[in-house]
């Protein structure tokens, strides 16, 4: 039984949970999608446990800085997302894009030496462990709209805004 470490941070747009073990950050999601984040979690490690904890690795403090106005916060946060070698490339390269502006998927793609990827980029954007933190949220459709946030488009809206994305 894997036991992996948890925190609860009340935020503007809702519960956020945080996993973490050994001094990386493993997922970051929102108490209403607490059943994607397990199942993401279950792929990872069959039997786990999860271990309440007080601002594991001090990352919930990150977050909350994050939250407070300080975007440059989560960008040295040490993460394992799992995932493929592709997975973890198109959520290495989410990491690249600098707080306050976004990219289509297909510049994404592109980024990665992977242009005719756009649809295999969007998957795994869908599949992104650690949201906020691997700011998948920092991309868009192809003309700009927002599109296809796992935590919902309110929620991606106001990540942007909060970013200075969106006036």
């Amino acid at each position: 039984m894997k036991e992996l470490l948890v925190d609860f941070i009340e935020s503007p747009i809702g519960t956020i949970i945080i996993v973490a073990d050994a001094g990386k950050l493993l997922a970051l999601d929102f108490a209403d999608y607490e059943e994607r984040l397990m199942k993401l979690l279950k792929r990872r490690y069959a039997a786990l446990e999860l271990k309440p904890t007080v601002d594991p690795f001090g990352f919930s403090t990150r977050v909350e800085k994050y939250l407070a106005g300080d975007c440059a916060s989560l960008t040295t946060i040490p993460v394992n997302p799992g995932g493929t070698a592709f997975q973890q490339q198109v959520w290495q390269a989410l990491r690249d894009i600098p707080s306050g502006q976004t990219l289509t998927y297909s510049q994404l793609a592109a980024r990665i030496g992977r242009p005719k990827a756009t649809r295999a980029v969007g998957m795994t954007n869908s599949l992104n462990p650690i949201a906020i933190v691997l700011p998948c949220h920092r991309v868009v459709g192809a003309n700009h709209s927002l599109t296809g946030y796992a935590g919902g488009l309110e929620r991606k809206r106001w990540l942007l805004r909060h970013e200075g994305a969106l006036l």
